[in-house]
C-alpha cells in the first residue's frame, strides 16, 4: 500500500546556510554522542595546526573552562578581517556561517592541510550555543560573537588594540546539549589526540589546560617528532637495537616521514598518518612503506649470505614482527576512499613512500651493520616460526577432516548455520558448561566450555599457540582459520560471547581471551563481534519475587525499596556452575533479559599498549599499572 502524500514542488526543502548541519549533524560530525562532542574541538584545532604546518604557528592551547566551554588559542597569522565578495560578510563572518568557505580550496591558502578549514569552522559555530572568536592581526583585536546555531549578534568589530607583533586566532564555543547526547569532554579523549597532532608536527607546542575541578595542565613538545612517537610506543618493551631507524624525503610536494624500531615481541604495531588524520585502513602510503621494508631486508640478507640461495624469501609478515614504525605523510591534495574514509588512495604515494623509505633503510642497513643483523636474525626466526605454524594449521585442518567438526573439543554446537543469528558461548569450566548447555537455546546458542586457562599468546608466537588444545578448538569453532590464512566471511556465529565467573580468575580467563582474539582474530573484535556476558552477582528473593542484582551498588538500591523490616534471602553467586539452568537462561542467556557487554577497539594505539603492558614479559609497567590503579578498588575476592 502506498503512503498518502503530496510529493511536488512545495515537499522539496532547501536549508539554507548552517540549518542543513542542525538537520543532519551525523552527515558533519560522524555522530551526536562523546565522540561527536569531541569532534568540534578536533576541527577547531585542525585549523591552528593547518597555520602551524604552513609555517606560522608554533604555540597552540586548548582549554576547557567550567561549564565545558572550550577555548582554543593559536599563535598564527590570524584570520582574514577584511570583506570577502563573493559573500559580502568579513571573511571572519563567512569563514563561521557558510559550509564549504576556507582556504584550502583553491590551492591558495594551504599547501597542506589535514582539516577543510571552514568548513569545520562553520560546522562548529553551527552546532554550538553560542561561540565567539577574537582574531589577533595589525596591531587590532577583532571580535564577533555567534548564538543559537551560528547566528551572529552583531557584524566583525574592533574591540581593542595589541602590540604589532602579537598574531593569533582564538575560539571559544559552548556545544549546544540539545544537538549532544553529552555535553562533558573527557581528559583521556582531549590528551591522546593533541599529543598525537603533537608527535605528527615536531617543533610545535601543544598545551592542554583543563580548569574544571582538578586543575591540570599538559605540555606536548616533541622535537624529534615521530621519533618520540615511535619511543614512547615502545617503552614498555624492549628494543633490539638504541637508534630509531628515521627517513623523511619529499618527492612531487608529497613528504614523507618513517621511524621505526623493532623490539623482542612478537607483534607488528604499523600506524599511518595523511595529514594528521590517522589513516585506521591504511592505504597507498602505508602499502608502499610496508611494500620497502620487505624489498630491502630481503636484499640485505641475500647480498650479505645472511640469507642461503636455497632459503625462501622473507615474507611482509616476517620481516614486521616486533616492529614498531609510525608512516606519516603529508599531501597537497589527498584523496581518501574506505569504509570510514581513512584510506588514502593517492596512487602515486605508494611509488614514493617505498622510494624514500627504501632509500633510507638501505643506508641505515649499510652504516649499521650490527642493527642489520638483529634486524635480519630476528625476521628469520620469525619466519622459521611462521612455516613452524603453516604445518600446525595443517595438521588441525586434516584433524578437523577426519574427526567431524561436532566432536572437536567439548562444543556443543547450534544446528542453526545461518551464522547471523548464532552465537558461541565461551564458558569457565565443565560445570559451568554443563548449566549453560541445559540453558541455552539449542537452535541458536553454541557451548564451548574451556578447560582451565589458556595460554598468553602475548608472550608466545602463532606456532606455540597452534600447540595450545583450547586454542586450536576454538580456532576451529569459529572457522576463520588464523594468520595468513583468517577470512572474517566464515565465521560461524555472529556474537561470540565470554562468559565467565565475575571473580579474579574469570577476569583472567576473559583478559586472556581478549588478547588472543586481538593478537590473532583483530576483525572480529573490529567488527563487533566479541561480548562479556554479565551474570548477576545476587539473586534476591523476597516473598514470592525473585531479583537478579549486578552489582552491591544495585543489591542497596533494591534493599532500600522494601519495606523497612524486610528480611530478603540473598544468595552470592560465587561463580557460573552455582547457577541452575533456569537462573542462568533467564539472567545472562536469554536474548530478552540478559545485559551483554560489546568489545571494541577504538584506540587501536592504546589498546596495543594495554595488552603489551599487562600480559607481556616485563613486570615493571604491571606493577606500575596496579599502584596507579588500586585505589579505585572496592570489592576484591581474595
Amino acid at each position: 500500500m502506498k503512503e498518502e502524500n503530496n510529493y511536488g514542488d512545495s515537499a522539496i526543502q532547501v536549508l539554507e546556510g548552517l540549518e542543513a548541519v542542525r538537520k543532519r549533524p551525523g552527515m558533519y560530525i560522524g555522530n551526536t554522542n562523546e565522540a561527536g562532542l569531541h569532534h568540534l574541538v578536533w576541527e577547531i584545532v585542525d585549523n591552528a595546526v593547518d597555520e602551524a604546518l604552513a609555517g606560522y604557528c608554533d604555540d597552540i592551547e586548548v582549554e576547557i573552562e567550567k561549564g565545558n566551554v572550550i577555548t582554543v588559542k593559536d599563535d598564527g597569522r590570524g584570520m582574514p578581517t577584511g570583506m570577502n565578495e563573493k559573500t559580502g560578510l568579513s571573511t571572519i563572518e563567512t569563514i563561521f556561517t557558510v559550509l564549504h568557505a576556507g582556504g584550502k580550496f583553491g590551492g591558495g591558502g594551504y599547501k597542506v592541510s589535514g582539516g577543510l578549514h571552514g568548513v569545520g569552522a562553520s560546522v562548529v559555530n553551527a552546532l554550538s550555543d553560542w561561540l565567539e572568536v577574537r582574531v589577533y592581526r595589525e596591531g587590532k583585536v577583532y571580535f564577533q560573537r555567534f548564538e543559537n546555531g551560528g547566528h551572529p549578534v552583531e557584524p566583525l568589530k574592533v574591540v581593542d588594540s595589541c602590540s604589532e607583533d602579537r598574531t593569533g586566532t582564538t575560539v571559544t564555543f559552548h556545544a549546544d546539549p540539545t544537538m549532544f547526547e553529552t555535553t562533558i569532554y573527557n581528559w583521556d579523549t582531549l590528551y591522546k589526540r593533541l599529543q598525537e597532532m603533537a608527535f605528527l608536527n615536531k617543533g610545535i607546542r601543544i598545551t592542554l589546560i583543563d580548569h574544571r575541578e582538578d586543575e591540570r595542565k599538559e605540555i606536548f613538545h616533541y622535537n624529534g617528532g615521530i621519533i618520540e612517537y615511535v619511543q614512547m610506543l615502545n617503552k614498555n618493551k624492549q628494543p633490539l637495537f638504541d637508534d630509531v631507524v628515521y627517513v623523511e624525503g619529499r618527492e612531487d610536494d608529497v613528504l614523507i616521514e618513517v621511524a621505526m624500531q623493532y623490539n623482542d615481541s612478537y607483534n607488528a604495531a604499523v600506524y599511518s598518518f595523511t595529514n594528521n588524520i590517522h589513516t585506521t585502513e591504511g592505504g597507498t602510503h602505508e602499502d608502499g612503506a610496508k611494500q620497502a621494508l620487505t624489498r630491502i631486508i630481503n636484499n640485505y640478507a641475500k647480498q650479505n649470505k645472511l640469507l642461503k640461495d636455497n632459503d625462501d624469501s622473507l615474507t611482509g609478515e616476517d620481516v614486521r614482527e616486533g616492529i614498531v614504525m609510525i608512516v606519516s605523510c603529508k599531501h597537497p591534495n589527498p584523496q581518501f576512499e574506505g569504509q570510514t574514509k581513512t584510506k588514502l588512495g593517492n596512487s602515486e604515494v605508494k611509488k614514493i613512500a617505498s622510494d624514500v623509505f627504501g632509500n633510507g633503510l638501505e643506508r641505515f642497513l649499510m652504516e649499521n651493520p650490527d642493527a642489520a643483523r638483529v634486524i635480519v636474525d630476528k625476521c628469520m626466526t620469525a619466519s622459521r616460526a611462521r612455516l613452524a605454524a603453516k604445518k600446525a594449521r595443517e595438521l588441525t585442518r586434516r584433524k578437523t577432516a577426519l574427526d567431524g567438526f561436532n566432536t572437536i573439543g567439548k562444543l556443543a554446537d547450534c544446528t542453526s548455520k545461518d551464522a547471523t543469528i548464532s552465537e558461541i558461548f565461551l564458558v569457565e569450566g565443565d560445570s559451568a558448561g554443563g548449566s549453560a548447555k541445559d540453558a541455552r537455546i539449542p537452535a541458536t546458542q553454541a557451548i564451548l566450555p574451556l578447560r582451565g586457562k589458556i595460554l598468553n599468546v602475548e608472550k608466545a608466537r602463532l606456532d606455540r599457540a597452534l600447540a595450545n588444545e583450547e586454542i586450536r578448538t576454538i580456532i576451529t569453532a569459529f572457522g576463520t582459520g588464523i594468520g595468513e590464512e583468517f577470512d572474517l566471511s566464515k565465521l560461524r556465529y555472529h556474537k561470540i560471547i565470554i562468559m565467565t565467573d565475575a571473580d579474579v580468575d574469570g577476569d583472567h580467563i576473559r583478559i586472556l581471551l581478549l588478547t588472543l582474539f586481538y593478537r590473532f582474530f583483530r576483525p572480529i573484535v573490529e567488527a563487533g563481534h566479541v561480548y562479556a556476558a554479565q551474570p548477576p552477582l545476587y539473586k534476591v528473593v523476597y516473598g514470592k519475587t525473585i531479583k537478579y542484582v549486578q552489582t552491591d551498588e544495585e543489591l542497596a538500591e533494591y534493599r532500600a525499596t522494601l519495606p523497612p523490616n524486610a528480611k530478603p534471602i540473598v544468595n552470592r553467586f560465587k561463580g557460573l556452575g552455582e547457577m541452575d539452568a533456569i537462573d542462568l537462561r533467564e539472567t545472562t542467556m536469554h536474548i530478552e533479559n540478559r545485559v551483554l557487554r560489546r568489545i571494541t577497539v577504538e584506540d587501536a594505539m592504546g589498546a596495543d599498549k594495554v595488552f603489551s603492558d599487562l600480559m607481556g614479559e616485563d613486570v615493571s609497567p604491571r606493577k606500575a599499572f596496579i599502584e596507579e590503579n588500586a585505589k579505585f578498588v572496592e570489592n576484591l575476592d581474595i
